[in-house]
């Protein structure tokens, strides 16, 4: 008789959580240390995140995946359920993710907390408004868009061109119809009439800014550099221009303070800030993870998308600017994805396919050579489905022997940290051998054109870059603004090392197209707009939030 397999959210419910006071104690930390938000979920108080920077800092473990397929590749199912493991075998460990948007949790993904029995609890409060954090960010970039409006009404001291205003406003949704509106308009008591957009929240710079902020004064100071607009002399306007990044800060004094929750194992976790990977930096905060690191003997974090996106701008972005590094990298692949980058569709993803699996291998392939490329220990975590077949398994754990990569089978979704134990040890193991040696690709002395080509070539392995006639003059005026020393964050389609999500596998002799750049002064990066890449996403035609309900005691139902 065929046993029917639990979802996610089924699995989460039937879970017993403790007290968010006892998951603290493991880790040294007490009531007082805690700004409680009820009895499962916390902030670290202002007063703990100062006293632990004195203490030693633990090893980072940084898990990223192949390019993602709508097959799935359980990037943090595996970096919940390695913490599990490092714990189940006596490691001191924490975990340090993202926390989730409301647009593709409503969207196409449904949830973003792990799966199975590998997940962060709890994962329905996670997965829709969790502490607020998003909201106040949310509130923050609308109250910038409305100041800078009321000062063009009341005079515009600042002589901003209304035709120039780079702000938009934005809002924690997938919502195509906000992409492009009018505002303004009724008369002169409503306002001056002009254009202006909707990014979702997740793409807007402030929560960049906060998530490598380093402390509220440093998020103050990243704040008054964020560029808003160019006055009638085509100089950048910014907030410490406007004046308001006092109030802005005002507003995230308690979104900035990084939230602990636990595991289905009770492992603590830290889930903080989410900036996408395809258009922002897509890490969790650096408050976070370094609190993590000075809590924890071990932290497992991830970093949005394949490791041409989230663990590029990791290595690039969040390391340099906050000056740490990872020990060691986990790529996780799955054969379901393998096969589709090899040239089988979804429907047929069930079916042995040797022949594409092995072409598969050649995405694989190119994000090991990337990550060793930064000069660090690398390990692939196979993340098991249950229609992978024992022949399927064997073809890559042996490619992976040959290429001589450290690999483990990893089971997490369904038997949790037991099921990472293998990917635990096999883990230290490589950290204890191997030498790190990590160095970014390119010096930020590189000018943003030497920049974006060393990423094309080196990490996407493209052959070129094409700056459109916007890039190539923003390129010239961001130079004469000095802004050529800041990093790059790409914004590009996760599916393909390429900027055309159809190019899958490993694609050779493309070239990028740069359409055009957006500074992110206050994040510390320019921002490289390729291919079709939007920052407001819209609903697929069957959005995930078509199952999603409440019972009568107030239990969700089809969360994931």
């Amino acid at each position: 008789m065929k046993t029917s397999v639990k979802s996610d959210i089924e699995i989460a419910q039937a879970s017993t959580m403790k007290p968010i006071v006892e998951i603290a104690a493991k880790i040294g930390l007490t009531e007082d240390d805690l700004e409680l938000y009820g009895k499962f979920k916390a902030k670290l108080s202002s007063e703990i995140l100062s006293k632990i920077n004195t203490h030693n800092s633990g090893k980072i473990i940084l898990v990223t995946s192949i390019n993602p397929t709508p097959a799935g590749e359980g990037k943090s199912t595996v970096t919940v359920g390695l913490g599990d493991a490092l714990n189940r075998i006596g490691k001191k460990a924490m975990i340090a993710m993202r926390e989730p948007s409301l647009g593709p949790t409503m969207g196409i993904k449904g949830g973003a907390t792990g799966g199975g029995y590998s997940q962060v609890l709890p994962m329905e409060d996670i997965n829709l408004h969790f502490t607020g954090d998003l909201h106040a960010i949310t509130t923050a970039n609308n109250a910038l868009a409305a100041l800078i409006d009321n000062h063009i009404q009341q005079g515009n001291e600042l002589k901003i061109d209304q035709r120039l205003i780079v702000w938009k406003r934005a809002v924690d949704l997938n919502d195509r119809a906000l992409r492009n509106v009018i505002i303004g308009l009724g008369g002169p008591l409503q306002g001056i009439p002009r254009e202006d957009g909707f990014d979702i929240t997740v793409a807007s710079e402030i929560m960049a800014v906060l998530c490598l902020a380093k402390d509220l004064k440093d998020l103050k100071n990243r704040l008054s550099r964020m560029v808003i607009a160019y006055n009638e002399r085509k100089e950048p306007v910014t907030v410490a221009d406007l004046g308001v990044e006092g109030a802005l800060t005002l507003l995230l004094k308690e979104a900035v303070k990084p939230n602990l929750v636990q595991t289905i194992e009770h492992t603590p976790a830290l889930i903080h800030g989410g900036p996408f990977a395809n258009i922002a930096h897509g890490c969790n905060s650096v408050i976070a993870t370094i609190a993590a690191s000075k809590l924890a003997d071990y932290v497992v974090t991830e970093a949005g998308f394949g490791a041409d996106l989230g663990a590029e701008k990791f290595l690039h972005i969040k390391s340099t600017s906050a000056g740490i590094k990872p020990e060691a990298v986990v790529i996780v692949a799955t054969i379901r994805a393998l096969k589709m980058h090899g040239g089988v569709a979804k429907s047929e993803l069930a079916t042995e396919n040797i022949a594409s699996l092995t072409l598969g291998f050649e995405n694989l392939q190119k994000h090991i050579e990337t990550i060793r490329s930064f000069g660090l220990p690398v390990v692939i975590a196979i993340n098991k489905f249950i229609t992978d077949t024992d022949l399927e398994v064997k073809t890559l754990l042996d490619w992976c022997k040959r290429e001589s990569v450290p690999v483990s089978l990893t089971e997490v979704w369904e038997k949790g940290g037991a099921g990472g134990v293998d990917l635990a040890e096999t883990l230290l193991s490589v950290i204890e051998k191997e030498e790190n040696k990590f160095q970014p690709l390119y010096d930020l002395s590189d000018s943003i054109e030497e920049k974006v080509r060393t990423i094309v070539q080196q990490v996407y392995g493209g052959k070129d870059v094409e700056f459109m006639p916007k890039a190539k003059k923003q390129l010239i005026d961001f130079e004469s603004y000095g802004w050529s020393h800041l990093a790059v964050c790409m914004a590009k389609s996760q599916y393909s090392l390429s900027d055309n999500p159809a190019k899958l596998g490993r694609p050779k002799d493309f070239t990028v197209t740069v359409r055009e750049f957006k500074p992110s002064l206050g994040a510390g990066f320019i921002v490289a707009l390729t291919g079709e890449v939007m920052t407001m996403p819209g609903l697929p035609k069957t959005p995930a939030a078509l199952k999603m309900d409440v019972d009568e005691k107030g239990n969700a139902i089809g969360l994931f």
